[in-house]
């Protein structure tokens, strides 16, 4: 059974050395990495961009791109690196992505991803999966079949593209669906391909959950995931209960000791305190930091794990000063940060 709770991807954040630190943290949700073209898969540092500790598993990869050749040799790659499962990114907004034709502009043309995700089921045994929006809006036109159907919400050629509504949501899972799809997240916020930057498009579209929840009640035998917006606890449980899974982003960043409550709620061993984390952590962040990866990498993953608690600014605080110590000392400056802080946030 795929676990409820994933952790979004996030480019700049969702790296291997940030996925093995949350591993301490929660043990229960999926982790993805962050999207990676399927070009850079075949022409570049491919051990760089694919290589994971067996400790991340359940891990998904998520590819880009719109060739179903490119995407479906990565997929055989990815299977012998051992991922759990392939995710094809629909729902990115950014300028560069729409420059290649992937993305969440992919969503005006829902018999091509169709084909992309036919080609990636044919090349593996993984499940292959849709991350998309609930909608797109252009002010350009975007090539595909959408211009040649009506309904509400879709513009004629020649006009600017509006696929804002439910009915183009459904068509899009209805059509995907058919060559073999069965994993659909779904962000609940349109996205606006020109005027607003990524991060913006998180914030500033409005979340229409309900959209969402719709979608589970008529593809009720495809697991059907909500991402955006989700803060605490008493929001996830009611989303869990009306679809399959919830998809967690910034929150991850912002309070990550929250994911490992979630486990606890899933029916899992009772949660690590955070003191806890902590110490298995450092030995890791040591390690990796013998290898090369930068010291301000690995520590940020930690950074807010006693949010909220007394203590915790000070902890922040040495956390950051531990960049910057002598290579000697690294060790035991984070071995003695716990007494050092000297406050109730490390206890627990």
């Amino acid at each position: 059974m795929s676990p409820p709770i994933s952790l979004a991807p996030m480019a700049g954040k969702t790296e291997r050395d940030w996925r093995r630190i949350m591993r301490f943290i929660t043990r229960g949700s999926l982790l993805y990495t962050p999207m990676i073209s399927a070009a850079a898969v075949l022409r570049g540092k491919r051990d760089r961009l694919l290589a994971f500790d067996p400790a991340e598993r359940p891990l998904v990869l998520q590819l880009g791109w719109n060739e179903a050749s490119a995407l479906a040799e990565c997929c055989r790659i990815a299977e012998d690196y051992g991922y759990n499962g392939i995710n094809l990114n629909c729902g990115c907004p950014s300028s560069r992505v729409q420059r290649h034709k992937f993305g969440a502009c992919m969503m005006a043309n829902p018999k091509h991803v169709a084909s992309l995700v036919d080609a990636m089921v044919s090349a593996t045994d993984l499940a292959v999966s849709v991350k998309c929006r609930i909608g797109i809006r252009s002010r350009n036109e975007l090539p595909g079949e959408s211009f040649r159907y009506s309904g509400e919400g879709i513009r004629s050629k020649g006009s600017a593209l509006s696929l804002e509504s439910y009915e183009h949501l459904k068509r899009f899972v209805d059509v995907v669906s058919r060559a073999g799809c069965h994993r659909f997240t779904v962000h609940a916020r349109i996205a606006i391909l020109e005027g607003l930057s990524p991060k913006e498009n998180r914030i500033i579209p409005p979340l229409r959950y309900e959209d969402v929840y719709r979608l589970k009640a008529d593809f009720p035998h495809l697991f059907i995931e909500i991402n955006g917006g989700f803060r605490n606890l008493a929001d996830i449980d009611a989303a869990l209960l009306r679809v399959d899974g919830v998809m967690l982003g910034r929150i991850a960043l912002d309070n990550p000791y929250m994911l490992s409550r979630i486990d606890a709620l899933g029916g899992d061993e009772r949660p690590l305190s955070r003191r806890d984390i902590f110490e298995m952590a450092v030995p890791y962040i040591v390690r990796r930091a013998e290898q090369g990866v930068p010291r301000g990498l690995l520590i940020a993953p930690l950074l807010n794990l006693y949010k909220g608690r007394p203590g915790a600014g000070a902890t922040r605080r040495l956390l950051n000063q531990a960049v910057s110590c002598p290579p000697g000392n690294f060790a035991r400056f984070l071995e003695a940060i716990p007494h050092r802080a000297a406050t109730p946030a490390l206890t627990g």
